[in-house]
């Protein structure tokens, strides 16, 4: 898992195209997406690509309350038949910098291409 140190350095590259950031809880299909773009890394990086749920575009925190129900939600993109082949992932709530979010690490796949709703 990222330290903090890695978690900031991810936070402020805005241009990076392994992190999305968002600020609300609602939209299930952007997280299912970059998920499997993560997985996918079709720009060959092999590196970890991060969601960020709970903070701002700018990486300003988003003040969003994060409760076990959003983590299971989250969780659950590693099993539910929504990515396949299942994605390598792990998912935290987690408090940088005064500020509490949702993290969602993925493992770049040794196997892709992966699908998000039989779509690539």
């Amino acid at each position: 898992m990222l330290t903090d140190d890695d978690l900031r350095r991810y936070l402020r590259d805005l241009e990076a195209d392994n992190v999305e950031r968002t600020v609300g809880a609602a939209d299930k299909d952007k997280f299912g997406e970059a998920i499997c773009a993560f997985a996918n890394d079709l720009p060959n990086r092999r590196e970890t690509g991060v969601l960020f749920i709970g903070v701002k575009d700018n990486g300003d925190c988003g003040n969003l309350t994060i409760d076990e129900k959003l983590i299971q939600t989250l969780a659950d993109f590693r099993s539910n038949g929504t990515i396949s082949p299942f994605p390598v992932m792990y998912v935290r709530k987690h408090t940088l910098d005064g500020c509490t979010i949702a993290i969602v690490e993925v493992v770049p796949s040794e196997n892709p291409p992966l699908k998000y709703r039989g779509r690539v």
